[in-house]
């Protein structure tokens, strides 16, 4: 092909000067073996003059002796030159659908800043993806209306048909863009459908168009189409997320945030009516998963039913098994726009679209995808990656989210496809797996148990306790799921056995918010087993539950209480000295701190005699933070020294998990004494300490706690920016984290004037 790929996309004139430079002709020596006049060549390559006639352009590329590539390429620059504006469509001319556009700020944002690359000659090719009814066509409108003025050669869309069965082809489609820009039938009669992809390229360069590829089937379908220079901005859309093309700029889309879903409702009704009921408004836009087309249709179904209230479309929609049939409005459904994604599927990924309807939770892993299928692990993930591609299936690290109306559509073709009996054996091996699998992790954490034993084979990595940690944090929504559905089944033994291998995890992940529910579950099944044993033990860490995670102080006395007379009945010296422990600690949160101490002593004394050095430590910690309650601040800094010397001297007796968080607890808690005796500096010293700990063992319900303690430390040492940063740190430590930890952060934030 010569030097004709090398071409920067110049316009006739700076072409011309080009080819004479590199044929080593000057002015007067072109004007020579042309006949072109030295002042016409001068005034051409100096944009001075008009683009000139065929003729004379050919007696140019005749002087020239130009190869008959870049013969055709002068030829067609002359052509777009001669006619400047018969090139894309106007803008003007757009399908209809983009005068009540809503948000994707950040999109357009990216958008202008591409168009201004492309503006300086450096083509851009912007791939927008997203799943079915995200609004990408409107999006590409959008932005060809705001960025027409940087491309007044024209602008043009092509409807590629990607979702019909016999989508456009790319030769068809390129023939349509070279007779937009003014490329003779002659011409193309001469260049042949051999010669027309080269005419594309010469016709896009030179000149400052944007292109949109509207409905993309795939990367065969646009490569044909994409410049290969030139100012020139090409905008695809495609459910596909075309992976396969090279030198693309990706731009994914999703919902619109729940305030643009109200705006662009609002617009679609008027205001009056959407001003009646918020709520009923704000309802809707979550049923309609903030999608655009749902939104859309939803609004057009009001507009259209004047008679109708928000709040009964609100209340329609809140029915899971109707919603689908409801989005609908005239020829516009939004399971026919699911429709055609879903029938381009291949029988695997389509079975596995199906079976992903029974993931409890909101997202899941490849492994607990593998168990729904059967498939191979690596041969699920390919899958998977198969409905990303699509855009049936989002996908975020290592885990997969379906969107909620996607959810509903592939429980409609589950239905509809799979019998009950197959469904319902893919569910029973998920949650099977889920719950043995969560056995194993939790146990990482228990002093009688750690690493999963040798003989262990799973499909997941937990050979540290960090990888089981996150396993059990990822799964949570579907390992509880599971556990519920266990409970319906009766399996007291798993139901027990699941709970009591996450005691010691619950420290890790304390506000969760659902130990309370995992503990009480786990405390019925016990009693219907009738172990008294099992039943004391998880009384016992239901109390837990209730007392810290809930504050509910008086109701985890009484299952401590009830712990107590279950111990007693199956003679269990530890789980009476949990009973004892947990009452002492939910008296200190009472204030009842003489009630509070006989109860630690006894505590104490039973876990000595059974030896139990968990238990001791407990004990011990929950002694000190009594005396910190009580205004004992010295006595109680003595007392946690002392634990933390027990538990240097303890050493690996101590699961490092337990050791760890109990010297968090007490470094906080002699920091917070120190801070109540306007002691700063140590004060500072000792929660730090607190953070980094609590840090390096990725426990944000501790590390909220000492960062707030930190900041008053910080505040009372007169370092109040230091204490804002602080509180700031809290607050960035998200739903983890103790809530009314956030809360006072949020306040102490706010009467600091902090912005």
């Amino acid at each position: 092909m010569g030097r004709v790929t090398d071409v920067d996309g110049v316009e006739f004139g700076a072409l011309l000067r080009r080819l004479r430079l590199e044929a080593s002709l000057t002015i007067e020596a072109l004007a020579e073996a042309s006949g072109v006049s030295g002042r016409g060549i001068g005034d051409l390559e100096r944009g001075r003059r008009a683009t000139p006639q065929r003729g004379t352009v050919a007696a140019l590329a005749n002087g020239l002796n130009l190869p008959e590539a870049e013969r055709e390429q002068l030829l067609a620059a002359a052509r777009i030159g001669r006619n400047p504006r018969q090139s894309l469509a106007d803008v003007r001319a757009f399908p209809r659908g983009i005068d009540d556009f809503v948000g994707r700020e950040h999109e357009l944002t990216q958008l202008a800043a591409l168009a201004e690359q492309a503006s300086l000659g450096r083509s851009q090719v912007v791939a927008v993806s997203g799943p079915p009814g995200t609004g990408k066509t409107t999006l590409a409108l959008q932005a060809a209306r705001e960025l027409a003025e940087r491309f007044p050669d024209g602008q043009l869309v092509l409807d590629l048909r990607g979702m019909d069965d016999e989508p456009r082809n790319p030769a068809e489609l390129a023939l349509r863009v070279l007779k937009a820009v003014g490329v003779s039938d002659r011409d193309l009669a001469k260049a042949g459908p051999q010669g027309h992809p080269e005419l594309y390229r010469q016709a896009l360069a030179g000149r400052r168009y944007l292109l949109v590829l509207d409905n993309a089937r795939d990367e065969a379908q646009v490569r044909p189409l994409l410049p290969s220079s030139g100012a020139v901005m090409v905008l695809i859309t495609s459910r596909r997320m075309l992976t396969g093309l090279e030198d693309v700029e990706r731009l994914p889309i999703g919902e619109l945030s729940p305030t643009d879903a109200g705006i662009f409702l609002t617009g679609v009704i008027g205001q009056d009516r959407a001003a009646t009921d918020p709520d009923a408004l704000a309802e809707v836009a979550l049923r309609c998963a903030y999608l655009p087309l749902a939104l859309r249709v939803a609004g057009n179904w009001l507009a259209t039913r004047t008679g109708w209230t928000v709040r009964r479309l609100a209340d329609r929609l809140a029915l899971q098994e109707r919603r689908l049939d409801t989005l609908a409005a005239g020829d516009i459904r939004v399971s026919a726009a699911f429709d055609l994604s879903y029938r381009q599927l291949t029988p695997n990924a389509a079975r596995l679209f199906r079976l992903l309807a029974l993931v409890d939770g909101p997202d899941v892993g490849v492994a607990g995808s593998a168990q729904l299928t059967g498939q191979e692990f690596f041969d699920v993930e390919d899958t998977l990656e198969e409905l990303v591609e699509t855009g049936l299936l989002g996908s975020d690290r290592d885990r997969y989210r379906l969107h909620d109306l996607l959810r509903l559509y592939a429980r409609d073709r589950l239905r509809a496809e799979e019998s009950e009996e197959v469904a319902a054996a893919a569910r029973s091996a998920m949650h099977r797996w889920l719950l043995e699998t969560a056995v194993v992790a939790g146990r990482w954490f228990d002093p009688d148990f750690g690493a999963p034993a040798p003989t262990w084979q799973g499909i997941v990595p937990l050979s540290t306790a960090d990888q089981a940690r996150q396993w059990l944090q990822a799964e949570g929504s579907n390992w509880l799921a599971a556990f519920r559905a266990a409970a319906l089944q009766e399996d007291h033994a798993a139901v027990v056995e699941v709970a009591e291998a996450l005691h010691w995890f619950s420290d890790q992940w304390i506000f969760w918010g659902h130990w309370p529910e995992v503990c009480a579950t786990a405390a019925d099944s016990a009693h219907a087993l009738g172990d008294p044993r099992l039943e004391a033990t998880h009384l016992n860490l239901h109390a837990w539950a209730l007392l810290i995670c809930e504050g509910r102080h008086r109701d985890s006395m009484d299952r401590s209480a009830a712990a107590l007379e279950a111990a007693l009945l199956a003679d269990d010296i530890p789980q009476q000295a949990w009973s004892h422990s947990y009452t002492a600690w939910a008296l200190s949160h009472l204030a009842d701190y003489s009630a509070a101490a006989p109860h630690n002593r006894e505590a104490a004394r039973l876990f000595e005699a059974a030896g139990d050095l968990h238990g001791t430590l407990h004990a011990m910690c929950s002694h000190a933070d009594t005396l910190l309650r009580a205004g004992l601040y010295e006595e109680s800094i003595a007392e946690h020294l002392r634990t933390l010397a027990f538990l240097d001297q303890a050493g690996d007796g101590i699961e490092p998990h337990s050791a760890a968080f109990n010297r968090t607890n007490a470094q906080t808690s002699i920091g917070q004494a120190h801070t109540l005796l306007k002691n700063w500096e140590e004060a500072a010293e000792h929660l730090r300490t607190a953070v980094s700990l609590a840090r390096a063992r990725a426990n944000p319900g501790l590390e909220s706690r000492a960062l707030i303690h930190l900041a008053e430390a910080l505040l009372g040492g007169g370092h109040r920016e230091q204490a804002e940063e602080v509180y700031a740190q809290c607050l960035g430590l998200g739903s983890s984290a103790n809530p009314q930890h956030l809360a006072t952060a949020q306040e102490r934030l706010a009467e600091l004037g902090h912005r």
